[in-house]
């Protein structure tokens, strides 16, 4: 498995929430959606700030950034180990939330064949404590194969003059992010060279 996949998605939010307008995270930072940030290359500050967005838009701009930004250097860590769904999934959750895949043991322990190493010391990254429930199902996910995904996020409102987030609500997303897949453009197709035959070579 090498692509992204509505559970996969679907996985991520279950971890994180959505937060429809721009707000500050507990350090400060202004975030929005699916914990998106300037950091990101997509301008959050102060494009969403008072201005809450669709499910549609916050969910889409999040897809786009797990294909092009987070996708890559995952599969990258892999390298020519072919990841599953669940593998793939919570390798993604990891980076979504560390952005640190490329220097985390744990991946290379798998990688090399070490799979109670690599268990083990997924959770050298549950630092602050709060994280240690996230990599525990991210842990499970991927050595368990054990979803932690219903279909459903929390989405939140935005307190003020805080900017922090408040009121959680589930709604349910499989539909919504389901019908994004699908409507995505496929790959353009890799264009192969044409081998000249002899015949080719009688007009150059």
């Amino acid at each position: 498995m090498r692509e992204l996949t509505p559970r996969i998605a679907l996985e991520l939010i279950a971890h994180e929430g959505i937060v429809t307008e721009a707000y500050k995270d507990s350090v400060g930072v202004w975030t929005w959606s699916v914990g998106i940030t300037d950091a990101s290359g997509h301008k959050v500050f102060p494009r969403y700030k008072d201005k809450p967005q669709p499910l549609e838009h916050c969910i889409g701009v999040y897809l786009w950034l797990l294909r092009e930004k987070y996708l890559p250097p995952v599969l990258a860590a892999f390298g020519k180990h072919e990841p599953s769904e669940a593998e793939l999934g919570a390798a993604l959750s990891f980076h979504w939330n560390t952005g640190a895949i490329a220097r985390a043991s744990w991946i290379g322990r798998f990688v090399k064949g070490d799979v109670d190493g690599a268990r083990k010391s997924m959770l050298d990254w549950a630092r602050p404590r709060e994280l240690l429930a996230r990599r525990r199902k991210e842990q499970a996910l991927f050595f368990d194969g054990q979803w932690s995904e219903d279909g459903m996020a929390l989405v939140y409102g935005v307190a003020k003059p805080s900017y922090t987030p408040v009121r959680g609500k589930r709604v349910e997303v499989r539909g919504l992010i389901e019908g994004l897949f699908v409507d995505a453009p496929a790959p353009a197709p890799v264009p192969v060279a044409k081998k000249k035959t002899w015949f080719d070579r009688l007009f150059e």
